[in-house]
């Protein structure tokens, strides 16, 4: 039987992509004044600094969402379902491409990454309009290249993160739920459309001790991404595989390979 399969819109593609990149374009041109926003808490003073980057990263998240779902309704196998699955990802990309785009200085590798930023966002944007009907032939493309994606955007944040040296209370909410996004979409997508929201739960609570601990450890930046991705990975990949009905001793295999591979490179780099 002959599939037809479909692409988003061109126009509101570009015009979507090139609004997201204006702003993180003009975030670079426009000084505000920073905010501290303090509260006292039993043992310590909790305070956050409110600055440009802070609100165009919340509006380039909204606003990724919000275009996402407007392109996303053009898909003709979409009918009355919900877009929310589907606009996750392309607002925790734009938020994460965000913050190295607004901690490196203006020149070469800024434009470089800059462009990255652009490409990686089409790309998520176009994979997660395919992803809308499972029987596009393309699906386990699409599939495949967003769970690649989260991961490395996930790294990505760990890195910046760590290596704009941001105390633990501002780290561990912002880790955990880009993991707790990234596991709920990647199982979502390997299982068809089944939510697993209470074993997406365990995965956060796992990370969050492991987030804790190396914190704390003298760890360069690459390596301590390194180290929360192998758990991060691998967990999703043991509660995919038995959620498929695999037997433990054979769905345990990729996710211990890929966490050996991924720790040894990081201890390797250490």
């Amino acid at each position: 039987m002959e599939k037809t399969t479909y692409l988003p819109d061109a126009d509101r593609l570009s015009i979507l992509s090139a609004a997201i990149l204006l702003a993180y374009a003009a975030s670079r041109f426009v000084e505000i004044p920073p905010r501290e926003v303090g509260m006292q808490l039993p043992g310590f003073y909790l305070a956050v600094e409110i600055n440009i980057h802070t609100v165009v990263a919340l509006l380039v998240a909204g606003l990724t969402a919000t275009g996402a779902d407007l392109l996303l309704r053009d898909h003709p196998a979409l009918g009355d379902k919900r877009t929310v699955e589907h606009w996750l990802l392309p607002a925790l990309t734009a938020w994460t491409l965000g913050i190295p785009l607004s901690q490196l200085p203006v020149g070469p590798q800024w434009l470089i990454s800059f462009a990255i930023a652009g490409v990686l966002l089409m790309l998520v944007l176009v994979a997660e309009f395919i992803a809308v009907d499972p029987e596009d032939e393309r699906y386990p493309i699409a599939s495949a290249a967003l769970t690649a994606v989260s991961y490395a955007l996930f790294l990505i944040l760990a890195i910046v993160l760590q290596s704009a040296g941001f105390r633990l209370f501002l780290i561990l909410p912002a880790l955990l739920l880009a993991a707790g996004l990234v596991s709920l979409r990647t199982l979502h997508l390997r299982l068809n459309g089944i939510w697993l929201y209470l074993p997406t739960l365990v995965i956060v609570v796992i990370l969050a001790g492991i987030v804790s601990a190396f914190h704390y450890w003298p760890l360069s930046p690459i390596t301590y991404g390194l180290l929360i991705l192998g758990p991060a990975y691998s967990l999703t990949s043991l509660i995919g595989a038995l959620s498929e009905g695999q037997p433990l001793r054979r769905a345990i295999v990729e996710p211990a390979v890929v966490l050996l591979v991924v720790w040894g490179t990081a201890i390797w780099m250490a």
